[in-house]
C-alpha cells in the first residue's frame, strides 16, 4: 500500500497515529490503543515513503541525522511525521491531526482555561507525557485570543502542526528547520518582531528555555510545552535542565513570570468511545511563587490543593468536575480529498545551498534561462512593461 492508501485508511478508523517499520505490519491508533493490521512492510517501502516525504534536501538532512520532522497534507489529511532509522530500517511515525483549529469547548477543556489566554503577559506551560494533546490545547488557546482580541500571535513549531488563521489577531508561524535554523535563533528573532503573543512548540534546551523565560519576563504572553508527568515534574524539568549554579537565577526568573502550569493526560470514559483531557493545573499565587524562588517544589502538590481560589485544580477536583459533564466527540473529520493539497509556500530548507543567480556584464538586454527553467533578468532598469514584452518575444520554451 501507498503512504496515502494507509493514511486514508487510518483516517476511516479514527486513529490519531500510524506507525510503520519495515518486517513489521501497519499499526493504527485508535482511542488510545494500538490496533495491528495485516500484512508487513518491505524496507524498501517504507524508505520510498521516507525519501518522497523529505524531498531531497530532508532527505541529506535525515542521512545525517538519522531523525527528521516535517508535516505534510497526505491524501488530504493534515499530518506531523517523524522519519527514523531503527534496527529494521527506515520507519515512520504519522501522527492525523484534525482538519481544522481546535477550539476549548471542542477538546472538552475546561472553561476556566480561556482565563490563561487573558494574561497580559507571562508564561504558561503545557505539559504532559507525549501524545496527551498538548499541542492542540496550546492551539486552542491561540484561537481563543484569535477570535476575541487584535493582537500579534508568533509561533515557533518544528513542525507546524495547526494551520491557524488570522481573524481578529495578526497570526505568524515560522517552521524551525524551514523559515528560522533553530527555536533560539527564532527567540531572539521574535524579540525584534513585535509580538504579543509567543508560542513555543517545545523546550528541550537550556538556552530555549532561558530566551523563553526572558520573553515573558519583557511582557509578552508566552506559552511554551514540556514533556512531563506532573505539575512539579515540569518545573523541576526546566530549571534541572540549567547548571546547579544557575539554577537559583533560573527558579527566581521562573517564580517571576510563571502564570500557570497546565498538566494534562487523555484518559478513558465509561460510555464514550473517545478519550478525554484530565488536567492539574498550578495558577501561580504568592505561596507557589515562593516555593519556586527557593526550589523547594515539594510543596507544590500542597499549593495545588489549597489554591482552588486562585484557580487551581488536583487532577483529583478536576476529575470530579468532569464526572458531571456531558462531553463533546471530535469533530466528523472531511471528506478526503483525491490528491495531496500543496504545502504552504516557502524557500528552500535551509540546509540546501542557496541558488545561484548568474550575472551579465553591461549591454543590450536579453534573456536567459537557468537549468530549472528559471528566467535570469539583467537589473538594468527596465520597465515592467518591455520585461515581459520580452519574455513573450523569446522564443526559447
Amino acid at each position: 500500500m501507498t503512504l496515502s492508501e494507509l493514511v486514508r485508511a487510518a483516517h476511516r478508523s479514527g486513529a490519531s497515529d500510524l506507525h510503520l517499520e519495515p518486517g513489521l505490519p501497519p499499526a493504527f491508533r485508535v482511542h488510545g490503543r494500538l490496533e495491528v493490521q495485516r500484512g508487513p512492510l518491505s524496507r524498501d517501502a517504507t524508505r520510498a515513503m521516507a525519501q518522497e516525504l523529505a524531498g531531497n534536501a530532508g532527505w541529506q538532512e535525515f542521512l545525517a541525522t538519522r531523525s527528521l520532522d516535517l508535516a505534510r497534507t497526505v491524501a488530504g489529511v493534515r499530518c506531523r511525521i517523524n522519519v527514523l532509522q531503527s534496527r529494521k530500517g527506515v520507519g515512520l511515525v504519522v501522527r492525523l491531526l484534525p482538519a481544522s483549529s481546535p477550539s476549548l469547548d471542542g477538546l472538552n477543556l475546561h472553561p476556566s482555561l480561556a482565563d490563561l489566554a487573558d494574561q497580559p503577559h507571562g508564561l504558561v506551560l503545557v505539559s504532559g507525557p507525549t501524545g496527551s494533546g498538548k499541542s492542540s490545547t496550546v492551539a486552542a488557546l491561540l484561537e481563543h485570543i484569535n477570535a476575541t482580541r487584535p493582537r500579534h500571535i508568533l509561533t515557533l513549531e518544528q513542525p507546524v502542526e495547526f494551520a491557524l488563521r488570522s481573524r481578529r489577531s495578526f497570526i505568524r508561524q515560522r517552521e524551525v528547520g524551514r523559515d528560522t535554523p533553530s527555536f533560539e535563533q527564532g527567540l531572539l528573532d521574535a524579540l525584534r518582531e513585535d509580538p504579543d503573543v509567543i508560542a513555543v512548540g517545545e523546550m528541550r534546551r537550556p538556552e530555549t528555555m532561558r530566551l523563553t523565560l526572558g520573553a515573558a519576563e519583557t511582557g509578552h504572553l508566552v506559552f511554551a510545552t514540556v514533556h512531563s508527568a506532573t505539575v512539579t515534574e515540569a518545573l523541576h524539568r526546566v530549571i534541572a535542565s540549567f547548571p546547579s549554579e544557575a539554577q537559583p537565577s533560573v527558579q527566581a526568573q521562573l517564580a517571576d513570570a510563571l502564570c500557570a502550569v497546565v498538566n494534562q493526560r487523555l484518559v478513558a470514559r465509561d460510555g464514550l468511545a473517545f478519550r478525554v483531557p484530565e488536567l492539574a493545573i498550578l495558577r501561580t499565587n504568592e505561596a507557589a511563587r515562593a516555593a519556586i524562588r527557593a526550589g523547594n517544589l515539594k510543596a507544590i502538590h500542597t499549593i495545588l490543593e489549597t489554591g482552588g481560589a486562585d484557580g487551581s485544580w488536583t487532577r483529583e477536583r478536576y476529575g470530579r468536575w468532569m464526572n458531571g459533564q456531558s462531553f463533546l466527540a471530535p469533530a466528523a473529520a472531511p471528506s478526503l480529498q483525491a490528491a495531496d493539497e500543496p504545502e504552504d509556500d516557502a524557500l528552500p530548507p535551509l540546509s540546501a545551498p542557496a541558488r545561484s543567480t548568474r550575472r551579465r556584464a553591461p549591454g543590450p538586454r536579453t534573456t536567459d534561462t537557468t537549468e530549472d527553467g528559471v528566467y535570469v533578468l539583467d537589473d538594468d532598469g527596465s520597465d515592467a512593461a518591455s520585461i515581459l514584452s520580452e519574455l513573450l518575444d523569446d522564443p526559447k520554451p
